[in-house]
């Protein structure tokens, strides 16, 4: 007998469960382009974990989110382009902190259309990243929300 495992998602975190003054707020780049015809999402690993994510960060002094979530995608992916500043949802994870200290943050996405990628970019050695159809992309991520925003992304509306 053959059996199959689910890959377990991440629920949504119950914010209601944490003080307001706790939860941050984070900006994120969902990387695409299209190959011979074909939607596909860039994915990033995380820095710790190595899960698969999208390129993510805090807001930067002067800059609008969607402009913190192209610097993000500069930074973590190597990849330039028109980030649009049309917040295609939200999701939520907790950041795990040295130690077993953990944050709850909430990421506004923001769609980037990718025009240049580069061999070489600030953290190179420390992610990898990955081209995938949106569906694989969703299958990838933990977080359910974002999986759910991938799934629904459409470029014509970005």
């Amino acid at each position: 007998m053959k059996m199959s495992m689910t890959k377990i998602k991440q629920q949504a975190l119950d914010l209601e469960n944490y003080d307001k003054r706790d939860v941050r707020t984070q900006f994120g780049a969902l990387c695409w382009r299209r190959r011979n015809g074909k939607l596909q999402i860039l994915l990033v690993t995380s820095k710790r974990s190595r899960r698969w994510i999208i390129p993510k960060g805090w807001p930067q002094d002067g800059a609008t989110p969607a402009e913190a979530a192209s610097t993000e995608a500069w930074e973590e992916a190597g990849v330039k382009g028109k980030t649009r500043p049309v917040c295609l949802g939200i999701f939520s994870y907790l950041k795990m902190l040295p130690g077993d200290a953990s944050l709850p943050c909430v990421v506004a996405v923001f769609p980037l259309k990718v025009t240049s990628l580069a061999g070489i970019w600030p953290e190179k050695s420390q992610r990898k990243r990955k081209w995938v159809s949106p569906r694989k992309a969703a299958a990838m991520v933990q977080e359910r929300e974002l999986a759910g925003i991938i799934m629904s992304f459409d470029p014509k509306d970005a």
